[in-house]
């Protein structure tokens, strides 16, 4: 069993979450602009760093829709979400033992934050679609996601949730709450069948019998 895939995953995830717990401002705190910019700066240097080993998902609702359409098998795909899990979690324990408290990003649990990471997590698979479709340079892999990322982040704080879009890292934010679950699933899935369906779609000078 090739283990290191998993082990980028949590390597990547605890990272990813350490960012947004030490860039919210405050150790109870709403995440912010900065958290976006560095969050996206993190996911682009593990897309460079480690994507030949695991794709760097590094967010549960990532891994989620890309096993929808068949670029990573279900058993791989609860690895994954395993090792992202964990990885959160262990950032937060290990904020915990820096700071000699939990560090927790303050959440509700509204419908508007549902669809909120909804649309941010759709703006983010619809960058790493491109990317797995092969629509994207290698060279700039890195930068459509982690601008992907950012720009989904951005949205999702400006229509009304904290742009967590990754269930794990609200896990280990101690923010779990369904909107943060749910909401980043639906984006994440509906972004990328609709990609598919886009990229399959024939183009205006093909004729379709």
């Amino acid at each position: 069993m090739n283990i290191r895939p998993y082990i980028a995953e949590f390597l990547g995830t605890f990272t990813l979450t350490m960012i947004v717990l030490f860039t919210s401002g405050t150790f109870v705190a709403e995440l912010g602009i900065p958290t976006a910019y560095l969050a996206g700066i993190t996911l682009g240097l593990f897309v460079y760093t480690v994507g030949s080993i695991s794709g760097a998902h590094l967010n549960p609702a990532v891994t989620i829709a890309l096993a929808t359409i068949k670029k990573i098998s279900v058993p791989e795909a609860v690895y994954y979400m395993l090792a992202q899990f964990v990885g959160a979690i262990a950032a937060s324990y290990a904020a915990w033992h820096i700071t000699g408290s939990w560090v927790v990003a303050n959440v509700g649990n509204t419908a508007m934050e549902t669809i909120a990471e909804a649309m941010g997590a759709f703006v983010l698979v619809w960058g790493i679609m491109a990317v797995v479709e092969g629509k994207v340079s290698k060279g700039a892999s890195g930068l459509v996601i982690g601008g992907s990322l950012t720009l989904g982040v951005l949205i999702a704080l400006g229509a009304g949730s904290n742009g967590v879009l990754n269930p794990a890292v609200a896990m280990g934010a101690h923010s779990f709450a369904s909107a943060y679950l749910v909401g980043p699933i639906v984006g994440a899935i509906a972004a990328a069948w609709a990609y598919r369906a886009l990229a399959e779609a024939p183009k205006p000078h093909e004729h379709v019998a």
